[in-house]
C-alpha cells in the first residue's frame, strides 16, 4: 500500500438497529460498536471455547483432507446454500458495469495506491511514451502476455475469484457487466463445486473460465501468466486456508496482478457470533477453528490482514 494511504473503504449496508429487543435478530449490525464490557465478554468466551486445542494428528488430518470435506460441502449442499451477492457492488464498485473515462481515471489511481508491493512502473522516455499511446489497451495486454495464447488472452480487463464455490459472485459479475473485454476466470478447491458452475445456465467459455485449483499448492500452474489479473477476488476463502500458509498464499496471488492490480478481500472478523458460538473442542490453534462438516475458518483483525 501506498506510504500515508488511508486505503479503508467507507462503511455500507443499511441494518440499523432501532429496537434493542431485536438484537439477536441478525449476526452483524452497521451502526453499532462495542463497548469494552462487551468486548471483554466476547474475549472470555474465546477462551473457553478455545482452552482446548484437537492434536497434532487431527490438525493434520483436516490439513491433509481439506479438499475431501469441501467436496462433500457441496456434495451435499449443490448450489441452494449461497445466494448471489449482489452487494459486491456497493462494497467493491471495481466490480460494477462498463466505466465512464472520469471513472477509469479513478479506478486506475486506486489500483495504483492499492497495489500489492506498491510497485510502479517504469519511466519511459518521450519516444517511447508517444508509440504507447498509438496501442490500445488490448494490444499492450496482447504483446505482453499472448505469446502463447490461454483462455482470456487480449481481453482488456481480467478477473480471477479464488474459492468461487458454486458461482455466486462470478456470475452476478458476468450479468452486471456486459462487456465483451471482460474475462472472468474462477477456481475452487472443491471439484463438485467447480463442476456445478459450469452447469450453470449462464457459464460460457467466451467469458468465463473454472478450475480447479488448491492455492496452497505451490507447483500448481495457472492457465494464465503473471502479472496478467487486473483484479483478484478472496471473499470467504483466505478463512479456509492454515494461518501459517496464508502469506505464501497472498504473495503468490499478488505475482498475478498487472501493476496497479488490486485483491478484494473480505472475510469473518474477530468476535464474529460464529466464533463466540464454537463448542470446546473445535479449537486447532488461535482463533482457527474446523466445523463440525470438517471445514475450517480463522476469524481475522484488521491488523493482521494488515501484517499478511
Amino acid at each position: 500500500m501506498a506510504d500515508g494511504a488511508d486505503c479503508s473503504r467507507p462503511q455500507f449496508g443499511n441494518r440499523f438497529l432501532s429496537d434493542p429487543a431485536k438484537v439477536f435478530e441478525h449476526n452483524a449490525w452497521d451502526n453499532v460498536e462495542w463497548d469494552s464490557e462487551q468486548e471483554k465478554a466476547a474475549q472470555q468466551k474465546i477462551d473457553e471455547n478455545s482452552c482446548i486445542k484437537l492434536g497434532e494428528d487431527e490438525q493434520a488430518l483436516f490439513e491433509d483432507k481439506a479438499g475431501s470435506f469441501w467436496d462433500e460441502f457441496y456434495m451435499q449442499h449443490q448450489n441452494r446454500f449461497f445466494k448471489d451477492r449482489h452487494w459486491l457492488f456497493t462494497e467493491f464498485p471495481e466490480l460494477s458495469g462498463p466505466e465512464t473515462p472520469d471513472q477509469g481515471e479513478a479506478s486506475r489511481m486506486s489500483r495504483n495506491n492499492l497495489s500489492p508491493g506498491n510497485e510502479t512502473q517504469p519511466s519511459t522516455d518521450s519516444k517511447n511514451d508517444s508509440a504507447v499511446t498509438e496501442m490500445t489497451d488490448n494490444e499492450l495486454t496482447s504483446s505482453r502476455h499472448c505469446v502463447q495464447e490461454y483462455p482470456g488472452c487480449g481481453k482488456k480487463k481480467q478477473i480471477l475469484e479464488v474459492g468461487c464455490g458454486v458461482g455466486n459472485t462470478v456470475f452476478p459479475i458476468l450479468e452486471a457487466n456486459n462487456d465483451p473485454t471482460l474475462f472472468v476466470y474462477c477456481c475452487d478447491f472443491s471439484s463438485n463445486a467447480i463442476n456445478l458452475v459450469k452447469e450453470h445456465p449462464d457459464y460460457s467459455e467466451d467469458r468465463c473460465l473454472a478450475f480447479v485449483c488448491d492455492i496452497t499448492d505451490s507447483s500448481f500452474v495457472f492457465p494464465f501468466p503473471n502479472e496478467s489479473l487486473d483484479i483478484i477476488i478472496l471473499i470467504f476463502v483466505l478463512s479456509a486456508v492454515h494461518p501459517d500458509k496464508m502469506p505464501a498464499v497472498i504473495c503468490r496471488l499478488s505475482k498475478l496482478l498487472k501493476p496497479g492490480g488490486l485483491i478484494l478481500f473480505r472475510d469473518y472478523g474477530r468476535y464474529d457470533m460464529a466464533q463466540l458460538r464454537f463448542k470446546k473442542g473445535k479449537c486447532l490453534s488461535d482463533n482457527f477453528y474446523v466445523r463440525g462438516d470438517g471445514t475450517r475458518v480463522y476469524f481475522f483483525t484488521q491488523g493482521f490482514t494488515e501484517a499478511i
